[in-house]
C-alpha cells in the first residue's frame, strides 16, 4: 500500500478558495476596479456639485456632474450585480 504525502494534499479551505476562483476568475480585481472607479466618480461629484452650487461655469459643470453621477451609479450597479451572482446557488 502506498501512502500519499500529507504535504501534497489540499485542505478543504484551500480547495474552496480555488473552486471559487475557478468559477469567478478575477473577481477580486473586478471589485477593486468598481471601488476605485466609484471613489473617483464620487470625488468628481463633490467637485462638480460644489461648482454648480457656487455658480461657477454652470454650463460645463452640469454635464460633467451628470456624467460623474452616472459613473457612481454604474459602479454601484455592477458591485451589487457581482454580489448577487456570488450569493446565487450553483
Amino acid at each position: 500500500m502506498t501512502q500519499q504525502n500529507n504535504k501534497s494534499r489540499i485542505n478543504s479551505e484551500q480547495y474552496a478558495r480555488l473552486k471559487a476562483e475557478a468559477t469567478a476568475p478575477y473577481r477580486g480585481l473586478r471589485q477593486f476596479i468598481y471601488i476605485t472607479c466609484g471613489a473617483s466618480g464620487f470625488i468628481g461629484v463633490v467637485i462638480f456639485l460644489s461648482k454648480v452650487l457656487a455658480g461657477r461655469d454652470v454650463e460645463s459643470a452640469l454635464p460633467n456632474l451628470a456624467l460623474q453621477i452616472g459613473v457612481v451609479a454604474l459602479m454601484v450597479f455592477l458591485w451589487r450585480w457581482e454580489q448577487r451572482r456570488q450569493q446565487r446557488p450553483k
